[in-house]
């Protein structure tokens, strides 16, 4: 059995990986962005170990969910799921940071330095990724300019950046494909199953194919990306902006 955190857990891709795990006998930690959206997450989730709170788009507040985790004590599988899509443009955190960067990227960063390192790491990306720009010209202090597709290239970034700085670790970023979650719309044209099926996978299974690192996959198989990912610099440009923007440092 293993011990598997999923962030934004409560419904979409998140809360369908995290009834298949807790089907396939794991201990599933959940995360919600409130209480009240915790209450729902629950009921949504049978036999989950427990739901844990905290407001991605805060720095405070994922800080502080990294600590509940840490106090929950080791993980096997963390998969970072949480994600926002459609925002107002300009919307603006307390934090004065563009909330697509903010939940999208630097919550990732933020708690994959604080959180204990498990066996395995996975990252939400997505095909649009390849939309992005690959120099990652919208980091800038003064200028934060940051599209969804740039988004999800961050999380490429971060899982190859840690595929390359923590060998133990198992770290893989996945494209689920559009699917008919609240996200995806109900026009997507993927299908749903498949759509969680590879966090899944990635997350708990002895297979070879899946105890593998630095990958890009789609429905369980590895598929191509921008290569820019793979970068040092760009990878060290990323961490080191996340760094400089939460005040936390990439752990070694």
């Amino acid at each position: 059995m293993a011990r598997i955190l999923i962030t934004g857990s409560v419904d979409g891709l998140g809360q369908l990986a995290a009834n298949a795990l807790v089907h396939k006998g794991h201990s599933v930690v959940l995360h919600a962005r409130n209480p009240a959206r915790a209450k729902y997450g629950l009921a949504r989730v049978p036999g989950a170990e427990t739901i844990l709170t905290g407001d991605l788009s805060s720095i405070e507040e994922t800080k502080n969910l990294a600590y509940q985790v840490n106090k929950l004590g080791d993980f096997d599988t963390v998969i970072h799921n949480a994600a926002v899509f459609q925002v107002p443009e300009g919307k603006l955190t307390q934090d004065g940071l563009p909330l697509l960067f903010a939940v999208n990227s630097l919550a990732p960063y933020i708690l994959t330095c604080l959180i204990k390192k498990p066996r395995r790491l996975v990252y939400l990306s997505s095909g649009m990724h390849k939309q992005a720009d690959p120099d990652l010209k919208g980091l800038e202090i003064d200028n934060l300019s940051v599209s969804y597709s740039d988004s999800k290239f961050h999380n490429l970034i971060m899982a190859m950046a840690v595929a390359c700085q923590w060998p133990k670790v198992y770290s893989n970023a996945v494209d689920p494909g559009w699917v008919p979650t609240k996200m995806g719309g109900p026009g997507a044209p993927d299908n749903l199953m498949k759509g969680f099926a590879t966090q899944v996978w990635l997350a708990e299974s002895s297979d070879v194919h899946a105890k593998v690192s630095g990958q890009y996959f789609h429905h369980q198989k590895q598929d191509c990306y921008l290569r820019q990912a793979d970068d040092a610099n760009v990878q060290n440009q990323f961490l080191s902006f996340c760094e400089r923007i939460s005040g936390v440092a990439f752990p070694a």
